[in-house]
């Protein structure tokens, strides 16, 4: 079994990323092989997957099987800093180039030379700095804040969103051309509810390794408690079985873990099938919601999914009413009644009213 882990460090407690991730499903031996393709190369690599899936464990491997290997790996959420203080960690900055600059620091990208440096949530990053940032990609070196002397760089960059970015293109929030620089090769990260052959060895892995850190004797899953791991969504994919797990193993008294003994946060539990492509596993989690709307037989169903649809991708698109028709397909006139008739576009000119 080919099994990725984090390094351990007091944040991961708390993080909501992936610390273990294995290729036993044949949906992940597929996306592992491809992985293993991409990366020898130098290509700049968009890692796509929902938060919890395992998108640093991707980068990370892919940084071992090049021929950066020896050279840094650097991971950085893009989302966790204000744009001002953004900025200054990815290039760097000189002494005085704002209030509390007591000293020159390099950036993220002078720290990754030689390496690889791992984007998290590249469509946070605010439009301002995605400029920068293709300047950095095109010309290969950085200029820090406060300075004019660029610094050459060389550094190969993997970024990953658990958002679409085509969707963020159209809202007027990501640029195009960074879009495609960074997906020279893309990854896709399936759900974990999409990799069904993965779920029970992820969940053996951490029962052995909560139960040495908690110093227990040997915990086994029952049938049952391993049919209701198999049969459970995991909308917080890998993070959320870990958390699972880890609570379970706190809280029970025996050697053997009972279905009773999984605390699934009160989530919907559903038979899960292997699915083609993220697309048909959207397909698939619309589907069960309006059956879930069919079963209560209101006879309001049409009308409470339109409304939900077009109130979504209207805040989605930050309230364009342009590129919410172009992200429905509709015509603009068209979309701005279906939003009047709904109250959406009354509800939204009160708020910036």
């Amino acid at each position: 079994m080919t099994l990725l882990t984090l390094p351990r460090s007091p944040a991961l407690s708390t993080s909501i990323r992936a610390t273990a991730q294995v290729f036993e499903d044949p949906r992940s031996r597929a996306m592992f092989a491809h992985l293993q393709q991409i990366a020898p190369s130098e290509a700049s690599v968009l890692i796509i997957g929902a938060t919890g899936t395992g998108k640093e464990l991707a980068a990370r491997h892919i940084h071992n099987l090049s021929a950066r290997r020896d050279g840094p790996f650097i991971a950085v959420n893009c989302g966790a800093f204000t744009e001002s203080l953004v900025e200054a960690e990815l290039f760097g900055h000189e002494k005085g180039a704002f209030t509390g600059a007591l000293s020159a620091q390099a950036g993220w990208f002078e720290e990754a030379n030689g390496g690889t440096l791992f984007l998290d949530e590249i469509g946070d990053l605010p439009l301002s700095l995605q400029v920068k940032l293709l300047r950095v990609l095109q010309e290969r070196e950085v200029v820090r804040l406060g300075s004019r002397k660029s610094i050459p760089v060389n550094v190969r960059v993997v970024a990953a969103t658990n958002v679409k970015l085509e969707h963020a293109i159209i809202a007027g929030r990501f640029r195009e051309d960074l879009y495609y620089r960074l997906n020279v090769v893309n990854l896709q990260l399936p759900l974990l509810r999409d990799r069904p052959g993965d779920i029970l060895p992820l969940a053996h892995h951490f029962i052995r390794d909560y139960r040495r850190r908690l110093g227990y004797d040997d915990v086994r899953l029952s049938e049952e408690a391993a049919q209701r791991l198999l049969d459970y969504a995991w909308p917080g994919n890998i993070r959320e079985l870990e958390n699972v797990i880890h609570h379970t193993l706190l809280i029970s008294q025996g050697a053997v873990i009972r279905a009773e003994d999984l605390h699934l946060n009160g989530q919907v539990v559903v038979r899960v099938q292997p699915v083609a492509n993220e697309d048909a596993s959207a397909e698939t989690l619309l589907t069960q919601a309006i059956n879930a709307l069919l079963e209560e037989q209101n006879g309001k169903v049409y009308a409470q999914v339109e409304a939900v649809l077009l109130r979504q991708a209207y805040r989605y698109c930050h309230y364009n009413q342009v590129h919410t028709a172009t992200l429905l397909g509709l015509s603009r006139n068209i979309t701005r009644s279906h939003l009047i008739r709904t109250g959406e576009l009354v509800v939204n000119r009160r708020k910036n009213g």
